[in-house]
């Protein structure tokens, strides 16, 4: 059976490859847009557009799709849009406790299954000097929230999932695809 990971992703290519050894990359171009304000339904809904085409496209295929984002006191963070962005999301971090959602779709047998996963991250408290040498490490700008865990410069403690916390909770991907593709093709 063909896997696609709809993803460009280096982070989740590698989360994948705990699963399954062999899927090709499928990125879909789609404007990264939702109005929805509950931040696992928002995660879920930008995880569906990300998978973008490939059902219709592929019949007989399993496709994964995700999407990550940090939120905090009703505000929401995705990748910054430049220096300057990622240092004003990494001073409103800083301290303070935070949750990472990311949303998966995978489509399965005409299928679209969906779920997000939560976490909790409390941050470091960084002076202006250590966030600019974090930005300085070109780190910070292909990720939500402006770091990564994996980085360890910012974060302070986690609870949950680290995967999740990194770009795809595996855990429960396993789960799901374990319960997909019955006994014989367990994960």
């Amino acid at each position: 059976m063909k896997v696609i990971l709809a993803s460009q992703s280096p982070r989740r290519r590698e989360l994948l490859k705990e699963l399954i050894s062999d899927f090709e990359i499928m990125a879909q171009n789609v404007d990264e847009v939702s109005t929805q304000r509950r931040p696992a339904k928002r995660a879920v809904e930008l995880a569906l557009l990300k998978l973008g085409s490939l059902p219709s496209l592929y019949a007989d295929v399993l496709a994964v799709s995700a999407d990550t984002l940090v939120y905090r006191a009703g505000k929401f963070y995705g990748k910054p849009r430049d220096k300057e962005d990622a240092r004003r999301i990494l001073r409103e971090l800083s301290g303070k406790k935070h949750y990472v959602y990311t949303g998966v779709a995978v489509y399965f047998k005409g299928r679209v299954y969906t779920f997000a996963d939560k976490s909790s991250v409390r941050f470091n408290t960084l002076s202006d000097d250590e966030i600019d040498a974090y930005i300085a490490t070109g780190s910070p700008m292909d990720k939500a929230g402006a770091y990564g865990i994996q980085d360890k410069q910012a974060v302070a403690s986690y609870k949950g999932s680290y995967s999740n916390i990194v770009g795809l909770p595996v855990e429960k991907l396993k789960k799901l695809l374990n319960r997909l593709l019955g006994a014989q093709e367990r994960i």
